[in-house]
């Protein structure tokens, strides 16, 4: 099985060099269902992975210069920030409940893939073009991504191309080249917040990411050469059916009835509304300006 884990971390690096994004989504049920590790020992090894794969990924899409480092530094700090916090709250969280929002995430990464071409383009074509991202903007979305990043072992990608083409205006090319910077930042600062709870197995660990720093730099190669619409849409419903099992597996009467559990839905529930005001209220101002 851990012969399967490592060749399925190919694909963890390819979809982290093309979209900037969704390799961690892939890389936590890897660890766990495929490689046997424990839930909070896979976040661990999962935020490893995805930090050192990003950086791989991030060499290609600055030579050929599709990266913006300042906006990149000044998400990512802030990101870090709530990384370290979300990685030191999960030492408190049940496993199950961390599994349950993660597959929540998932569902809701495979909405945003698969919403309509016309609402995307409406969407990340928001922000001026050379619109210089707010700091108090940046500080409150770069928090929330780097808590979730930290919480669930999640590198946060899916939630921070979106915000870098919103906030920043910058097309979507960049804000993948981007994103890769931050999620590394996002992913160490994770990382650290765990390793005062949990170890990772620096042999599967250092396999895997070797394995998926290949598939990565392969990504970046093919990014702008493959139709990343239809990339997106084939990748969000494989994700659908990732985040449901997942999620199925992990309902049963205890954690039902947990309170840590409905505390992290609350907190995902309250967190994709703020998301969603937040957008709407930014679309409703581009519009008045138009």
């Amino acid at each position: 099985m851990t012969v399967l884990a490592v060749a399925a971390s190919l694909l963890v690096g390819v979809t982290l060099g093309v979209l900037g994004g969704g390799g961690s989504i892939l890389t936590l049920p890897i660890l766990i269902h495929l490689a046997g590790l424990g839930t909070k020992e896979a976040i661990a090894t999962s935020l490893f992975v995805v930090g050192v794969t990003s950086l791989a990924a991030l060499v290609p899409h600055a030579r050929a210069r599709r990266v913006r480092w300042r906006t990149g530094l000044l998400f990512g700090a802030f990101g870090m920030a709530g990384s370290y916090g979300g990685g030191r709250l999960a030492e408190h969280v049940p496993e199950t409940a961390l599994l349950i929002a993660f597959a929540l995430m998932m569902l809701a990464t495979a909405a945003a893939m698969l919403r309509t071409p016309r609402a995307a383009r409406a969407s990340l074509t928001s922000a001026p073009a050379g619109a210089r991202p707010s700091v108090r903007h940046v500080a409150g979305e770069g928090l929330l991504v780097g808590a979730v990043t930290g919480l669930v072992g999640s590198g946060g990608g899916f939630l921070v191309v979106p915000a870098l083409a919103l906030l920043g205006g910058l097309p979507m090319g960049v804000a993948v080249g981007t994103s890769l910077l931050v999620i590394a930042m996002n992913s160490f600062a994770g990382l650290a917040g765990h390793l005062s709870g949990t170890t990772v197995d620096r042999g599967l660990a250092l396999a895997v990411t070797a394995t998926a720093v290949l598939g990565s730099l392969a990504g970046a190669r093919l990014a702008g050469r493959i139709p990343q619409a239809a990339l997106r849409r084939a990748f969000g419903w494989f994700v659908v059916a990732m985040g449901s099992f997942v999620l199925v597996r992990q309902f049963d009467p205890a954690v039902r009835t947990h309170p840590a559990t409905w505390a992290v839905l609350g907190a995902a529930g309250l967190a994709a509304v703020a998301v969603a005001v937040a957008r709407r209220a930014r679309s409703r101002t581009a519009t008045a300006r138009e």
